[in-house]
């Protein structure tokens, strides 16, 4: 375990400290202050409100402008590797994710990069891919895959990580409703902490907590009853 690991205090969340970013001139985020240390967070709000901005914030793909983000008390500016062992990201496009030929190489890769020996690598690949019925596409070419299989194949190269966190930027978006469901039920059955952002907000029911962003800010911060009704009623003003 590198320092930076070694210095993660779990119990502190994410915590976004007087976050903003702008792109160029334009502000996307701005005067976000927020804890997240529930097992189930939503996030919702029109195209272009700032909402995968956020998702991104919160493993370092982006760093804010203004403010700081921690994780486990980790600054995603200065201890971006430490932090992104912590929170694994799915993007809304698998192939965005997939980059490796075949699926068993493609979830590897990551372990690849950790150091992880090639022997336990072979195992922890083996597992997660029968977990999620892709045992029998190991060898398979990962463009092959249909949607939902590459899905979860994208999936699958987080979970075969182990992260404490995992952020889904709209992963239900380009799938069909079966495959929607599929990825659904495998969010809910995950035993890490997960940030979603999302425009299926059936997804969000047995939430702990849902936040609405509009214009770069959190708009409403509450249970997914009250924070849903406020983002309807939001967008019905639109």
């Amino acid at each position: 375990m590198d320092t930076a690991s070694a210095a993660a205090e779990p119990d502190r969340g994410i915590e976004l400290r007087g976050v903003g970013h702008r792109y160029g001139d334009r502000v996307v985020l701005d005067g976000i202050d927020l804890t997240l240390t529930e097992r189930r967070v939503g996030v919702v709000g029109a195209n272009g409100s700032g909402k995968s901005t956020f998702a991104r914030l919160l493993n370092g793909l982006v760093v804010p402008t203004s403010g700081r983000v921690l994780v486990d008390g980790l600054d995603t500016r200065t201890q971006v590797r430490a932090v992104r062992r912590r929170v694994g990201f799915v993007f809304q496009d698998p192939d965005a994710q997939i980059v490796h030929p075949t699926v068993a190489e493609d979830v590897a890769y990551g372990l690849e990069n950790q150091g992880v020996p090639a022997e336990e690598r072979a195992v922890r690949v083996a597992e997660v891919l029968d977990r999620h019925g892709l045992a029998g596409h190991a060898d398979h070419p990962a463009h092959l895959l249909s949607g939902g299989q590459k899905q979860l194949l994208a999936i699958a190269g987080v979970l075969v990580m182990r992260p404490a966190r995992i952020v889904f930027d709209e992963p239900t978006t380009l799938l069909d409703l079966v495959n929607a469901r599929r990825i659904a039920e495998l969010i809910a059955g995950l035993e890490q902490r997960v940030v979603v952002v999302t425009h299926q907000l059936d997804l969000l029911d047995g939430f702990d907590r849902v936040l609405v962003v509009d214009g770069g800010r959190v708009v409403e911060d509450a249970d997914p009853r009250v924070a849903v009704s406020a983002y309807r009623a939001l967008m019905a003003g639109r």
